[in-house]
Formats: C-alpha cells, structure tokens, sequence
C-alpha cells in the first residue's frame, strides 16, 4: 500500500534534478549578520516590511548555488524536495529573504515559489514574518489516500480492459525507475519517480485534466506528516515500488482477477 511521504513534477526519476543538487540554506547565526553589517552588505531584494528573519530553525547550507535560469522553477523543485524530506519541518516558519540569501538569489523568487506551495496547501502564509510549513495529522493522510484511491483505483482498472498488452510493456522503463529509486533509500527520488510512473499510466487515459488533479493530490500525500522524524524508510519504498512492476507484468499478462486485488492492495492496503 502506498502511504503518504507534485505542482506537476518532471517525468524523470528525480537523479540529477536541480532539487537534488540544491539544499535548503541554514539560518545565519551573529557572526554572519554582524560581518553582513560591516561589510555594508544588504540582501538585493530585502525582507518585506515587518519580515522578521530571526529566530528561525537551522537547515542545512545548500551545496551549490543555483542557477540564474529558471531560478524560480529551481527554487520551487528544491522546496518540495525539501518538504517531502522533512528539512522543511511542519510548523516552522520560513522568511524569503533569509532562504534567498542562502540560494544566492533575492528573496522574490522564493517567495514565488512559496506563494504556489501556499496554493497547493503545504505552507501558510504568516503576515510579516514569511511562511509556515503546514502542518498535517494522520486523519488527513488517510483522507489523501481515500482520495487517490477513489480517483485512481477504478481508472486502473478500466484501462486494464481497454490497454493492449505492448503500450503497458511500453511503462516498464518507469516501473523499474522506480524500484531504482526505492532502493536508493532517498525519499525525494523515489517520491519523484513514484509520481511519473503513475502520471504515465493516467496519461493512457488521455484526460489530461484527470492526469493534473490526481497528480495534485499524489504529491500532496507525499508530505510527511507532523512529528514524523522522517518519511518512509527503504524497505517499505521498495515494497511499494515491486507492487509496480507486480501489477505491469498483471496488466501484460491480461489477468483481471490478479490486477484487481493488486490494484486494492496498492492503493488501499486490501490484501
């Protein structure tokens, strides 16, 4: 069954993205604003009125600055990746100018990036501080589940009816992405991966408006929730991705009794 851990993510595995190479910056300490201050420097595109950048938690330096292409598409990739890791903790605040600085870009972008974060329900904006990574209980992952499943399950199993056995043989690349993936044991990869096998498999639907909302809902439950020391350890992602493969080789076979318990299993935990 898969659990909670997109905005439409790239169809890759998620090895090598802009996300990967890109960390979320820790909070300057003194020394940092104090050298800042003598030096005369101040950030290019500074805090908003009223921004407060004190006090926020530490995070990890980043280990190389971005890009000046595409800066915000960047910025936006390495927040989610960093959502879905766990290094934006739920319920913490985040301030634009003090994450701009760290990214080596002003702080616009970024708050373009968390102003769509804001849009698809992963952070809060706080008035004059910045954003808060919301936070999120079991109750509501369980109601992301039902959701994906409602939506999900029963498109399975229609194209399971209408889909020749060779345009399934055609996903198998992305199913063993995902078993990759998995087996890295790095929750944003295999979460990236995750998401393109299953908008490939929508995508034979040809709805296009199935393939955005269902993609919406997948990343949503991705999050982890709050007080999660982490996301899904490396052996449940690699169960879950082996259920891929499982139900490929289900769907090339032709088997609709074997393909409806492992869709029941995959996305609702039916064994």
């Amino acid at each position: 069954m898969e659990h909670s851990a997109q905005g439409a993510a790239g169809t890759g595995t998620g090895a090598g993205t802009a996300a990967e190479a890109v960390r979320i910056p820790a909070q300057p300490g003194a020394a940092d604003r104090a050298r800042d201050r003598a030096r005369g420097a101040g950030e290019p595109d500074g805090p908003a009125r009223g921004e407060h950048t004190h006090g926020e938690p530490p995070v990890p330096r980043p280990r190389a600055l971005v890009r000046r292409s595409s800066v915000r598409g960047q910025i936006l990739d390495a927040l989610r990746t960093a959502l879905v890791t766990g290094e934006l903790r739920p319920g913490e605040v985040y301030s634009a100018p003090v994450l701009g600085e760290r990214f080596g870009v002003s702080a616009t972008p970024v708050r373009e990036a968390m102003q769509q974060l804001a849009l698809e329900g992963a952070v809060e904006v706080v008035p004059n501080r910045g954003f808060r990574v919301v936070e999120r209980g079991d109750r509501e992952l369980a109601e992301l589940a039902e959701v994906r499943a409602l939506i999900e399950a029963p498109v399975w199993l229609r194209l399971a009816r209408t889909v020749p056995a060779g345009h399934w043989a055609e996903l198998r690349p992305l199913a063993e992405a995902t078993v990759r993936a998995a087996s890295s044991g790095c929750p944003a990869t295999y979460a990236e991966a995750d998401r393109a096998f299953h908008r490939a498999v929508l995508a034979l639907t040809g709805n296009e408006q199935l393939v955005r909302i269902a993609g919406d809902v997948h990343r949503r439950a991705q999050w982890p929730p709050a007080g999660s020391p982490s996301v899904r350890g490396r052996a449940d992602l690699v169960a879950d991705a082996h259920e891929h493969t499982a139900l490929l080789d289900a769907l090339i076979a032709g088997d609709p009794d074997v393909v409806r318990t492992l869709v029941g299993q995959h996305f609702t935990g039916a064994r």
